[in-house]
């Protein structure tokens, strides 16, 4: 995909293109400009961008954005002439096609060891976070719940620069000491889409949407009791970080979310002072001098920001991951010890599991109701019928009905509306083979439960079998609700849907970094949106239950913000190495962590470092530190060319003493990882340089443990490390032999194990993989 991506943009900007239909259609682009260079005849940058524009051969464009702190240009609509044009400006350093990205989308605080009871653990260590904001880049906020009251809190900390941005719908009044700012960012989508549709969208940053709200509460949100949804999952709801301030950028539209809105609210957010930015977003994955977000964040960091970011919803498949820029931290999805069985009772006697948050009226337990599968339903093409698609179904065929339907193509909750609309009674969602076992639960407009692959198989053969059989039998269910179950087991479990590795865009650096809890999620949610998110629903709920690595995120940047609040001297690369080093891979059988969509064991390229453990995290001991500086080493060594660096950094490389130095996996990652191309050589060795800094005690000592991959040996120069005071960083080496394997050309092996400083308090683990590929 990225390369298709990286072909687009040479076919825009190539001169033999000139003729093409490309120069007639205008698109956005993100110009990069030497700030420094403004002729002082000009009072603004933006005056400046504007009299550059004044100079193209078509009608010059209004600019939609301009870019003073994590970036610095601006943005435009362009032909693809005007691009070119542009890029022959002697003060343009490069121009950035625009993408459309979208969103990956109230026990998990005690599951993750939260506890407000707690005299000695982090949150009573962070003061719950209270100085600290998180700016939530999304699709903005619902400020009336109570999870942003702001009673009890101080005052608004001295050093935030931002505003409320009120309208109509808005009123200033609305942010508190809890939200303390709120913008809203629609250029780029409006430039595109056109003037916004405000019976249906609030020009403003209040959240139509919903999963803004969602993400904001996970993050930060107050303790509310009593609370759930429908019925489920019933106690108290508290973000991660109850007392840290909120500040909502809106950037999520009705079509998509736009580079051009997403940077300007990265450019605000760090002018405005946030210390830790959640973006539940994502897209291609491209090179990093072509990606807004890597861009957007890399100037975030570089201020001391931590930047959270979800992995994608795109799993289980392989090389799915997205945001995958080593100064961004990764967060994929796990499971909680909770969930909510709607099992699926045959006419055959046997008993499917299944999930769902239906919230009633339920069936008649006592009676069986017939049964029908929509892909073998007659007037239909079967494809559609069976994906429960708009206008595929029958009323005639559904009517008084369960309806089975294929997961796919339209929302689970849309299926449910459809079936509804067409006279049925209940319905049953049926994962593909894809989907494999991962279940996801659904507040569903009528009665209906979403059930596995091998589920789905059963279903669909027991009503194949029962049709054609002589008998006057039919085949019949029933749905049968059993509300919220704790203590489940296995817990966490990797979640089918989160996205997986190796990386794509740099294999050398593990992505995810690591998994937190994504699946059934409670959390806050706005007061005129249906739970199921259908607009036809007219239930109401201050809470609702989502999945997704939208939803793990922001439980990341709830805890970077009570670890910054708890050192408020650890860099961003800090926090995050003290979450990865302290992270664990086993549930709560004390066995390696299941992969949700398979049912066998996962592994790293599924959960990065393992599942995040907050109380652990505060005493990681030694910490792998990351400077801005040895980021653009990184990029040197990526090969990238001193524009391609100067976009994403806004500094100039000298990359001849980084690529003497080292090569890209000696970035001070708390992971390790390499790729050996099987060459014909039958001994592959190379080398990783570290340095930890010491955060634990003074006069301390770790030693090595190391746990090879299979078929490589490891050895770690020096096995000892002595630190004599607090803040104190030594260096060590890891270097990894391995030989060849046989494999057919194309194919890949991957074996993973782990490199461990310990002073036998503190266990600071590192996984190490190390992957054979077989050129074609």
């Amino acid at each position: 995909m990225a390369f298709f991506f990286f072909l687009f943009l040479l076919t825009l900007l190539s001169p033999s293109s000139s003729s093409s239909l490309h120069d007639l259609n205008p698109l956005t682009y993100i110009v990069h400009v030497d700030h420094e260079a403004k002729p002082s005849i000009f009072p603004t940058h933006r005056h400046w961008y504007t009299s550059s524009l004044s100079s193209l051969t078509s009608t010059p464009p209004s600019i939609i954005h301009t870019y003073d702190t994590v970036f610095h240009g601006f943005s435009a609509r362009l032909t693809a002439q005007d691009a070119r044009q542009l890029l022959e400006h002697p003060h343009v350093i490069s121009i950035i096609p625009e993408q459309v990205r979208h969103l990956h989308t109230t026990r998990s605080p005690e599951f993750l060891g939260l506890r407000s009871t707690d005299k000695a653990g982090l949150l009573e260590e962070s003061d719950f976070g209270s100085d600290l904001v998180i700016g939530v880049i999304d699709t903005g906020i619902w400020p009336e719940r109570p999870s942003f009251d702001d009673r009890g809190l101080g005052p608004v900390p001295t050093k935030w620069k931002g505003q409320c941005v009120a309208s109509e719908d808005f009123p200033a009044s609305a942010c508190n000491r809890k939200l303390v700012g709120a913008r809203f960012f629609c250029g780029g989508y409006e430039a595109t889409n056109g003037k916004m549709n405000e019976t249906t969208e609030f020009r403003s940053p209040r959240d139509s949407d919903g999963h803004g709200t969602h993400t904001a509460s996970i993050s930060a949100g107050r303790y509310v009791f009593p609370a759930s949804t429908l019925g489920y999952a019933r106690g108290v709801a508290s973000g991660m970080a109850p007392k840290a301030r909120l500040a909502a950028y809106k950037v999520c539209w009705n079509s998509g979310c736009y580079d051009s809105d997403i940077l300007a609210a990265f450019d605000t957010a760090v002018a405005d002072g946030v210390d830790v930015v959640s973006l539940s977003v994502g897209g291609v994955v491209v090179p990093y001098y072509l990606d807004a977000i890597a861009i957007g964040a890399f100037g975030a960091i570089d201020r001391g920001i931590f930047v959270s970011a979800s992995a994608g919803n795109g799993g289980p498949g392989a090389l799915t991951v997205t945001n995958v820029a080593p100064w961004m931290t990764t967060v994929g999805a796990g499971t909680i010890d909770r969930d909510f069985p709607a099992n699926v009772k045959l006419g055959n006697g046997k008993t499917i599991p299944g999930v769902s948050v239906y919230g009633g009226p339920d069936l008649d337990p006592n009676r069986m109701y017939p049964l029908v599968y929509g892909g073998s339903l007659l007037g239909g093409d079967g494809y559609s019928s069976s994906l429960c698609i708009e206008g595929s179904l029958d009323p005639n065929l559904v009517k008084g009905k369960i309806v089975l339907c294929d997961r796919g193509i339209n929302s689970r909750a849309t299926k449910g509306e459809i079936v509804r609309k067409n006279g049925g009674l209940g319905m049953i969602i049926a994962n593909g083979v894809f989907d494999g076992e991962g279940l996801v639960a659904d507040c569903h407009v009528l009665p209906a439960t979403s059930v596995g692959a091998s589920g789905g198989d059963e279903i669909r053969r027991y009503i194949s079998e029962t049709s054609k059989s002589h008998s006057s039998k039919q085949p019949t269910a029933t749905i049968v609700f059993k509300g919220t179950r704790i203590g489940i087991r296995p817990a966490p479990v990797v979640a089918s849907f989160s996205a997986r590795g190796p990386n794509p865009e740099t294999p050398d650096i593990l992505k995810p970094d690591v998994i937190a809890p994504g699946l059934n999620i409670l959390a806050a949610w706005p007061d005129r949106i249906g739970p199921s998110g259908v607009a036809s629903d007219t239930r109401r709920t201050e809470f609702n239950i989502l999945s997704g690595t939208s939803m793990a995120c922001p439980h990341v940047s709830g805890l970077a913000a009570l670890l910054k609040a708890a050192h408020p001297e650890w860099s961003p690369a800090a926090i995050r190495s003290a979450l990865m080093t302290t992270a664990y891979t086993v549930d709560n059988r004390d066995e390696t962590m299941l992969d949700e969509s398979t049912g066998n064991t996962s592994s790293v390229m599924d959960y990065g470092s393992g599942h995040v453990h907050p109380t652990r995290a505060m005493d990681p001991g030694l910490v792998y530190d990351i400077t801005s500086y040895d980021y653009i080493n990184f990029l040197c060594n990526s090969n990238y060319t001193g524009t391609n660096i100067v976009t994403i950094t806004r500094r100039k490389a000298d990359c001849d003493g980084a690529r003497r130095a080292g090569h890209v996996g000696n970035l001070n990652y708390p992971s390790f990882s390499v790729v050996f191309q099987q060459y014909g050589e039958s001994k592959m060795s190379t080398h990783f340089l570290r340095t930890v800094t010491n955060v634990g005690e003074p006069d301390s000592v770790y030693d090595i443990k190391i746990t090879p991959p299979r078929g490589t040996t490891v050895t770690v120069k020096p096995e000892k490390l002595s630190f004599r005071r607090v803040g104190q960083k030594l260096n060590f080496m890891v270097r990894v032999k391995t030989t060849e394997v046989k494999l057919s050309p194309g194919a890949t092996s991957v074996e993973t194990g782990y490199v461990v400083w310990s002073d036998g308090k503190r266990n600071v683990t590192s996984p190490l993989v190390v992957t054979l590929q077989q050129p074609l």
